[in-house]
């Protein structure tokens, strides 16, 4: 039997895709930074192959004594870095500090567990990488600079690394959700700062009606799930993987764009004029 290693499993993506990879006949590892969450994956995954264990993605120590203990069954097969964190707060009102732990956990988290199979995968000439990147991995979102910057830096290193994998049968996979029905938006909450004061309230309050108008579309976690059991088990091989017709409408509809033409979206147009432009745009009401 396989063995999957899903980070982030106490809620949202990481749950699910800990499901589906069991129910697809993985034996999953499902990480999750606090065992005090447990009890509903443990539930929920009643007679699956599938064995919870502690594991902060942000701690090396963590990481290592999770992979040892894996490592006493064999070899991963499949790692999926889903563990993430966000928030929503213009630059110049995000602490550095902020700034520093949301990559801490978003890329380095990723890059602590790519390190510890890449070694063997290489050996193996097998294995896949499943990085939960966004589309804002694609797409620079204002008000999230911190969170976008991240995801573009895991997006770019999953596309580097699957060309250095390449001839060793090992396969990247970048998987690009849009507006998810996780718990990840009241996690983040104490890194978001909506001011009705700043100056920067078009960009806050357009940052929050993009989200809004993705919470009516509804995308559950485990349409996510779902695309990634697909992509590892898929004979054909694909770098990229959008989940949600808001990210397929972003990610499409920027590369209509110049880029001075996506940046002059900032400026402080009225309401009615902004809705239409992005409709118009990517095809997603406001």
């Amino acid at each position: 039997m396989e063995i999957a290693l899903v980070t982030g499993t106490s809620s949202g993506i990481g749950f699910a895709t800990a499901i589906a990879l069991a129910k697809a006949g993985y034996q999953v590892y499902a990480g999750m930074r606090s065992l005090a969450k447990a009890a509903p994956l443990a539930e929920a995954a009643a007679g699956l192959p599938l064995e919870i264990l502690e594991m902060d993605v942000t701690s090396q120590a963590s990481v290592d004594a999770a992979f040892e203990r894996i490592a006493l069954r064999g070899p991963v097969d499949v790692l999926v870095n889903n563990a993430g964190v966000g928030g929503a707060t213009p630059l110049e009102l995000t602490p550095l500090d902020e700034h520093k732990a949301i990559f801490e956990t978003n890329y380095f988290g990723a890059m602590r567990c790519i390190h510890a199979v890449l070694g063997s995968m290489r050996e193996r000439r097998t294995g896949s990488i499943v990085n939960i990147t966004s589309v804002e991995g694609r797409l620079a979102i204002p008000n999230q600079v911190a969170y976008s910057s991240s995801k573009w830096a895991l997006e770019c290193a999953g596309e580097a690394l699957a060309h250095e994998m390449s001839a060793f049968g090992v396969r990247v996979f970048n998987v690009e959700p849009g507006v998810i029905m996780t718990e990840i938006f009241n996690n983040s909450a104490p890194a978001t700062r909506y001011d009705k004061t700043s100056p920067y309230l078009h960009i806050m309050r357009r940052n929050g009606k993009m989200f809004a108008a993705g919470f009516r579309q509804g995308t559950p976690p485990e349409a996510v799930a779902d695309t990634i059991v697909e992509a590892v088990t898929s004979e054909t091989y694909r770098l990229r993987w959008p989940v949600g017709a808001d990210a397929v409408g972003m990610i499409e509809g920027r590369k209509t764009m110049t880029d001075e033409a996506w940046i002059a979206l900032g400026a402080d147009l009225p309401d009615a004029d902004y809705n239409a432009e992005f409709k118009a745009r990517f095809g997603i009401d406001l």
